[in-house]
């Protein structure tokens, strides 16, 4: 319903007969809404832009952009009901909740939402209704006006509900929600409330109730000011103003701010904890009332119960910033500058849990590479198992040993069998998931192992991202404890413009969700999403892609600087050493995973098969190193380049050799497989080359 007054045109009756269902909502005070949960979208109806008093050029069809109507006390509530709802399984959900008009007053309204699952349960829209409650408040208040007769029933039971309400309060937030929405007051039969906490001499006052209910100017009030909640404090002792003349006489200074309200009486009751005040509440009843001697002791009882909850509440939050402090502490304080690479890091805590992960991130400068315009560099990004201080503790041990494992110049399977091992000792009953990747920026060369982790994303410059599967280990610590040490490396290429994006799972996972289609949406974002890593960074944090915001979150992004080759899709390049056997393996697995990667499965096979044929001729008859090199051109044909360069002059010739001979079938075999192959004289050697048509 309306207000009176209100600027908004008044509703025409319909002429049609049976009205349409939105003529009959609007009539009735009543707007509609509809909430894309997936993209983060919100359509409002006509009628619900008349109620929050918002013109259609002010609201952009995303939630935030009712931020300016609802007061942030008001939207933390409404924010963790509707998130308690989704969490729990509920259909639907109800609410009262104050939104502010242009002209600064408050407003009460109520909305009701359905929330729709798809078959795996996952919320993704909310369809429901909000209406004008102002009326009706102030109906159900004056209907039956409270006696004191039955207000003092009404307390015998206040105790145990409110006792019940706070059971499951975790915080000082939670507290104030329990005590100060609307359902708290009608379960303290109270017109309003306020709750200050006592600190260094002073009390803050941390939930205000209705406007006005207090003096403006005096937020944080002296202990020793002449005021009820400072009496209260002082002398340790309840005090209950049984009239308005009461206010009047007693209190001066606050009478002026109490004379508008519809207020009668008020009880100020000291919140006491282990023998010191820690707080004060002020419980406000519309009619005056004499507080018998029942009435004061159950508001006692009442006041003891809510400082046992609040002192509960307030140490939860002492350990859980503790806790967050010290996970921040061992986070990389900044990302050092990295030449031939633009990097952004992101951390969030949960958003409605208040549990602390062990999630990290962090950026570690290799040995062996020049000190500008490239080099090796290596990213970490992990999650150690738990949501407590242990785990934020181990997390920074961990990150410490990863970084010196790296400096060391180990190899990257190298540097996760040690750290696993370090936490296997550490904490058998922990494990941890990490991806590791060591870049060399000079050439785009990329190796990453995988312990137990989410896989990560290549945003090409182009504009495609795409999952990059990495062949994974045991997370650290259980690939200890089985004896599985060995992790497998997979090694790509970075092309110049190309992002590599790596992120815990607290991004993409959902409760009894496919994490596959976590991964999908996180693609999607990152594909639409801006160039600039810092941007796509910030989108990326805001993005409800985990739905409940349980988890923590840890967030890295590299981009390799330059632009990529007009005329290329990407280019991989790898030296092989002669009696290196880790670096021939290497050199395979990079050539099978770009050829995959390119979309090229089809002649996979035949391509792997032909580079080990030309790259074991480099190695047994040439003297030196072999630099193997794979291209896929950007023209219609999609012919992929192979490439293997030696230090020889000899050129090597095809032969038909005979049925007894074992070798000499080497360039035979090129031959039959390739489209085309070839020998280019380079500087002191040569290039034996050949090309597959990929269409």
């Amino acid at each position: 319903m309306a207000e009176r007054g209100a600027q908004s045109p008044p509703v025409s009756p319909p002429e049609e007969w049976p009205a349409p269902p939105d003529r009959i909502l609007a009539l009735n005070g009543m707007g509609g809404f509809d909430w894309d949960l997936e993209r983060g979208r919100l359509h409002m109806d006509a009628a619900a832009l008349r109620i929050f008093d918002l013109r259609a050029d002010e609201f952009d069809g995303r939630p935030t952009s009712l931020s300016h109507r609802v007061p942030p006390a008001e939207a933390a509530r409404l924010d963790s009901l509707v998130a308690q709802a989704i969490k729990d399984g509920s259909e639907s959900y109800g609410a009262y909740f104050r939104v502010r008009r242009h002209d600064g007053a408050l407003r009460w309204i109520h909305t009701h939402g359905t929330i729709y699952r798809d078959d795996s349960g996952r919320p993704h829209r909310i369809v429901g209704i909000v209406r004008d409650a102002r009326q009706e408040l102030e109906l159900s208040r004056t209907a039956s006006p409270v006696t004191p007769g039955d207000r003092r029933r009404g307390h015998t039971s206040v105790v145990e509900r409110t006792t019940a309400a706070l059971a499951h309060a975790r915080s000082v937030r939670d507290v104030i929600a329990v005590l100060g929405d609307d359902q708290g007051l009608s379960r303290l039969g109270v017109e309003n409330v306020i709750l200050g906490l006592v600190e260094a001499g002073r009390i803050q006052l941390v939930s205000e109730g209705q406007a006005g209910s207090f003096v403006p100017e005096h937020r944080f009030t002296r202990v020793a000011d002449e005021f009820p909640m400072s009496e209260v404090v002082r002398t340790l002792t309840p005090r209950f103003v049984r009239s308005r003349a009461e206010f009047a006489s007693c209190y001066p200074r606050l009478w002026p701010h109490v004379q508008p309200l519809n207020v009668g009486s008020a009880a100020y009751l000291p919140l006491i904890a282990q023998a010191r005040p820690i707080g004060v509440i002020g419980l406000f009843y519309r009619e005056e009332c004499e507080f018998s001697a029942h009435e004061r002791s159950i508001l006692v009882a009442l006041g003891s119960s809510i400082a046992q909850s609040l002192a509960r509440a307030m140490l939860f939050d002492q350990e859980h910033d503790l806790a967050e402090a010290l996970q921040r502490a061992m986070l990389p304080r900044r990302i050092p500058g990295v030449p031939g690479a633009r990097i952004a890091v992101r951390y969030r805590t949960a958003q409605l849990g208040q549990d602390i992960g062990g999630d990290w991130y962090d950026v570690i400068q290799l040995p062996g590479g020049p000190p500008s315009g490239g080099g090796r560099v290596a990213v970490v990004i992990g999650d150690v198992q738990g949501h407590d201080t242990q785990a934020a503790t181990l997390m920074g041990q961990l990150r410490i040993v990863l970084r010196a494992y790296a400096a060391e110049g180990h190899a990257p399977a190298t540097v996760m069998a040690r750290a696993s091992a370090f936490l296997h000792e550490l904490d058998p009953e922990r494990f941890a998931t990490c991806t590791y990747a060591d870049i060399d920026l000079t050439t785009g060369a990329l190796q990453i192992v995988r312990a137990g982790h989410v896989d990560p994303l290549v945003r090409h410059a182009e504009g495609i991202c795409r999952r990059l599967p990495v062949p994974g280990g045991l997370p650290l610590g259980l690939s200890a404890e089985f004896g599985q040490l060995d992790y497998p490396v997979t090694t790509v290429h970075l092309a110049p413009g190309e992002t590599l994006v790596l992120c815990t799972d607290g991004l993409v996972e959902r409760p009894g969700a496919d994490l596959d289609d976590g991964m999908a949406r996180l693609a999607r974002a990152v594909r639409t999403g801006p160039q600039d890593v810092q941007q796509l960074a910030d989108l990326l944090c805001t993005l409800s892609l985990s739905g409940d915001g349980e988890d923590d979150m840890a967030l890295l992004l590299l981009r390799r600087s330059g632009t990529a080759p007009p005329d290329h899709h990407g280019t991989v390049r790898r030296q092989v050493a002669p009696g290196d056997a880790d670096a021939l393996a290497e050199a395979r697995h990079m050539i099978r995973d770009a050829v995959r990667g390119w979309g090229a499965h089809a002649r996979a096979e035949e391509i792997e098969l032909v580079a080990d044929e030309l790259i074991t001729n480099a190695l047994l008859h040439t003297d030196g190193a072999a630099l193997v090199s794979l291209a896929l051109p950007r023209n219609g044909e999609r012919r992929l380049r192979l490439e293997v360069a030696d230090r020889s002059s000899v050129l090597p010739h095809r032969e038909e050799p005979a049925d007894s001979r074992v070798h000499g079938r080497g360039l035979l075999l090129v031959d039959r497989l390739a489209d085309v192959w070839g020998v280019s004289p380079r500087g002191n050697g040569k290039s034996v080359w050949c090309e597959f048509l990929c269409p």
